[in-house]
């Protein structure tokens, strides 16, 4: 059996299922860091008194078990095939090989780095994407906000009124432009971070390297 390192295609994920991954990657991406900074602290912090090396060996664990789910989850929304990173454990000494494999800090760093890039994108596919509804359905329902009307920035003194459906048409066409901008700006994204998670949680040089050179390739 041959193992596959690349499929050897280009990211180009759906506009539906960029939005989905963008989305999840802010609660996917704030419970990867707080679990394993907190790992890697209280780990590291009493690893003096042996206290420490469980927890260690957990956040090792975890984190290449979190990778192989986001490589699926990449695979599923994204489009996108990252191959398994890990060379065959041998069968003497298996811890000793999961800590010196460079693909499980890989991908200890990537939900890491996941929490600041999971809240950008996050914020950039939610302002694009609700800024332009908002505009789109305008001339729906200006007429149940308060006062019957849309009042841009300043209630009391606004700088426009929208209380018809005529005033509201030109709201429309702007949300279309930002909704016809919204699209490639989401699917860059999930794009971008397709290469991103494939980069950090893929097989390196030196680990395809290690592979081919072994005879037949087993399973991890």
């Amino acid at each position: 059996m041959t193992t596959v390192h690349s499929d050897g295609t280009r990211p180009n994920p759906s506009v539906l299922g960029s939005l989905g991954y963008l989305v999840m990657n802010l609660p996917v991406g704030v419970g990867g860091f707080v679990a394993f900074f907190t790992m890697l602290c209280v780990g590291v912090s009493s690893a003096v008194v042996w206290i420490g090396l469980p927890v260690l060996a957990l956040a090792i664990v975890a984190a290449r078990f979190a990778g192989r789910v986001e490589r699926a989850r990449v695979y599923a929304m994204l489009d996108t095939y990252i191959a398994s990173p890990y060379p065959p454990l041998p069968a003497q000494g298996r811890w000793k090989a999961r800590v010196r494999d460079v693909s499980t800090w890989r991908d200890m760093a990537y939900f890491l780095l996941l929490f600041p890039i999971g809240v950008f994108e996050f914020c950039v596919v939610v302002t694009f994407w609700v800024t332009s509804a908002s505009m789109l359905f305008l001339p729906v329902y200006y007429r149940w906000l308060p006062g019957g009307s849309y009042r841009l920035w300043d209630t009391d003194h606004p700088v426009i009124v929208v209380n018809s459906f005529v005033d509201a048409l030109p709201f429309t066409a702007l949300g279309l432009a930002l909704l016809a901008l919204a699209v490639p700006v989401t699917r860059g994204l999930g794009k971008a971070h397709a290469y991103f998670a494939r980069a950090l949680l893929g097989p390196s040089g030196s680990t395809i390297r290690s592979f081919d050179a072994l005879p037949v390739a087993t399973g991890v």
